[in-house]
């Protein structure tokens, strides 16, 4: 029924045989899982479901009211925004704008004469792009209503990127994970000043253009600079499309989009995340990655989240992508509610 992926794969019939989904699909508008806006689920590159909801939504904090979502709707993708930058800085590193993972990120940024200390200067690249900066952050302790969470403190900076690095620093660099949309405002404007493109533009060149997107949004601060971490708009069917590339290695349909070894490093384990090196959780290169003892049954899978429920989980095990968007900004334990979605989607298709 729904050919928007373009793979040239066969889709669903209005006359096929029941959804192996439907029951999710029931338990969903039941409220189950609440506040969900939309799912997507595809495999072996077939829709095998696209459900639309009604809720309350929001702008990145700007109330929208009741929203009827429908498959041109525009949602907030969040920090999904952050596996994109990932996917731009990969492209950029392929073109030879970015020469290398272990240059010194203060080597980017020469006006800031007085933070090139010996102990900053061991701060790499590949070390904010896997969230190991080692600078003091954190987005966890207070919600990001409040001015001194550590990314909205950086957005109310005069300078953000002086902001973030002059943190203390807390531990080793490349060490320890600690979440950071500093460190994506700074991968950010590595890209922007390695192309010399703005990353938007960048992202219409490289991205958006040969998937086909023609709808979608970056938010910006009132200086124009776009929302890194957090400011991506996208309909739940584009982000389908990344997911689908990412199970591609970076291919859609006949091009290269994202280079092949970007698509596996972005994916592969650079940081431990949680203390269980056995069943917590990992994160690449703004990717997060699990070994799936989070679901039933237990499925590796790799995803780009983002605050409120936004999800691209890709599961090469199964060949399946599932996307969702939802209304759960702030919520706590709204990741939960977003693992157990995707256990019933695991447990109904094999």
């Amino acid at each position: 029924m729904l050919a928007f992926l373009t793979q040239g794969v066969a889709c669903a019939h209005d006359n096929a045989a029941p959804s192996p989904l439907s029951s999710l699909e029931q338990r969903t508008r039941a409220g189950e899982f609440p506040n969900v806006h939309s799912v997507l689920v595809m495999q072996h590159g077939q829709t095998l479901a696209e459900w639309y909801f009604t809720g309350n939504d929001e702008e990145r904090g700007r109330p929208l009211g009741t929203v009827n979502f429908n498959a041109t709707t525009l949602h907030d993708v969040r920090s999904v925004s952050k596996s994109v930058v990932s996917l731009l800085f990969g492209i950029a590193v392929s073109e030879g704008a970015i020469k290398s993972l272990d240059a010194p990120v203060l080597d980017y940024f020469p006006e800031y004469t007085d933070l090139r200390t010996a102990d900053r200067m061991k701060i790499r690249v590949r070390d904010v792009l896997s969230m190991t900066s080692g600078l003091a952050w954190d987005e966890d302790t207070l919600p990001y209503t409040d001015p001194r969470n550590s990314e909205i403190a950086m957005d109310l900076a005069p300078d953000r990127y002086r902001y973030v690095l002059e943190q203390a620093i807390v531990t080793p660099p490349g060490e320890q994970f600690r979440y950071s949309g500093g460190d994506v405002a700074v991968a950010a404007e590595i890209l922007k000043r390695a192309t010399k493109t703005p990353m938007e533009v960048y992202a219409q060149q490289k991205l958006w253009e040969p998937l086909g997107v023609t709808q979608q949004v970056w938010l910006k601060d009132d200086r124009g600079v776009p929302y890194a971490a957090s400011g991506l708009r996208l309909t739940p069917r584009d982000m389908a499309k990344i997911g689908q590339m990412m199970l591609n290695g970076g291919r859609w349909n006949d091009h290269q989009v994202v280079p092949a070894a970007w698509a596996t490093d972005a994916v592969a384990t650079h940081a431990q995340v949680e203390a269980d090196p056995k069943c917590g959780q990992r994160y690449g290169y703004f990717w997060w990655l699990s070994p799936g003892c989070t679901v039933t049954p237990t499925t590796p899978w790799f995803l780009a989240s983002g605050n409120g429920g936004q999800r691209i989980w890709v599961i090469p095990s199964r060949d399946l992508v599932v996307v969702m968007t939802a209304g759960n900004y702030n919520v706590p334990g709204h990741g939960k509610a977003a693992s157990a979605f995707l256990s019933g989607v695991l447990a109904a298709i094999p």
